[in-house]
């Protein structure tokens, strides 16, 4: 985890009793008892609702942790939520009771850049939305999106394949599905850094729809086509997962190289064991208290930063343990 900042802006204004405790939802204060936020804000302290892409996701535990660590700092109340799968079909239900119980602010990254359009711009009429990680089709009604430099992590992700294969040769990226603006950024970063290098030849991007199976049948697949493929880049978990999986059916283990996206549990295990190469971390606690900031300012009449841009940092098995490395391992819990 890394260390808290000290942050003292907002803090005279916001300093109010019953600050809320960074631990788990249940012991909440001004949470229901099924976890939903309470109405009102009756205290006089703000009510900051945040709802995850997905619940239980190491990268969304981390940012929670922001969250929860801004809003004790400067004087807010925290409820958490999320859908049990990446599903704007889960999440929607979730926005639209959130948004009846007019919370003061609403941080979300949310499923799908269409599908939570309308519901986060009717939210937006009683509340604040700040936009976590990810966003939508025109997020004009947010008073601040906050998200890594995805396009500039799918370059770095390029990056790594040209230490892993310097020689060059054939790439294939594996997506999870068209439509979320994280992981499309995310390929476009990389065949825009692959175009610049004559010695790689791009072909194309699948989808695996964060399945592990479908993921290990497009790389032999790939491999079939193209048996000089000499590395992948995953854009997820299960992508990378399923590409290993390939990878081994295929005998060619160690000879063609993965590249991961996030420093959860999962991909670092990956890393240790060889299945991936290199992973691109994120700073999603960093996402998540910034968030709470961008939030509280402009309840407080401030003025916003409309984009904020996070960075991240590229781990290897070599690199793994260094000071650099560990910091930028996401937290199973705050």
């Amino acid at each position: 985890m890394r260390l808290h900042r000290s942050i003292t802006i907002l803090a005279a204004a916001l300093a109010t009793t019953g600050l809320a405790a960074c631990g788990g939802g249940d012991a909440d204060s001004g949470d229901g008892a099924d976890g939903t936020q309470a109405e009102g804000g009756s205290s006089g302290t703000p009510q900051v609702a945040f709802i995850q892409g997905v619940i239980g996701d190491n990268f969304y535990i981390s940012m929670e942790c922001g969250v929860r660590a801004a809003a004790e700092e400067l004087g807010a109340e925290v409820s958490v939520q999320g859908p049990q799968r990446w599903d704007p079909a889960l999440q929607q239900p979730i926005v639209t009771s959130v948004a009846a119980s007019d919370p003061d602010a609403i941080l979300i990254a949310p499923n799908d850049v269409t599908a939570l359009q309308r519901p986060l711009e009717d939210a937006a009429e009683n509340s604040e939305v700040v936009l976590v990680d990810t966003t939508v089709e025109d997020p004009s009604f947010a008073v601040s999106e906050i998200a890594s430099d995805n396009v500039g992590g799918g370059a770095a992700a390029f990056e790594a394949i040209q230490e892993l294969a310097p020689d060059g040769g054939k790439v294939l990226v594996i997506d999870n599905q068209p439509g979320i603006s994280t992981s499309d950024d995310r390929v476009q970063g990389f065949e825009e850094a692959v175009a610049q290098d004559d010695s790689f030849e791009y072909v194309g991007v699948e989808y695996a729809q964060n399945q592990p199976a479908r993921a290990a049948s497009i790389v032999t697949s790939a491999l079939q086509r193209d048996p000089d493929l000499v590395a992948i880049f995953a854009t997820n978990i299960f992508s990378a997962e399923g590409a290993a999986t390939g990878i081994e059916q295929a005998g060619v283990s160690g000879e063609v190289q993965v590249v991961g996206f996030d420093a959860g549990p999962a991909q670092v295990e990956a890393l240790e064991d060889g299945t991936v190469q290199a992973i691109i971390a994120q700073q999603p606690y960093e996402i998540g208290y910034q968030g709470v900031e961008q939030a509280l300012m402009a309840l407080e009449g401030e003025e916003t930063e409309a984009q904020i841009q996070t960075g991240f940092t590229i781990v290897t098995a070599d690199t793994l343990d260094s000071e650099e490395g560990q910091a930028a391992l996401y937290a199973s819990e705050c």
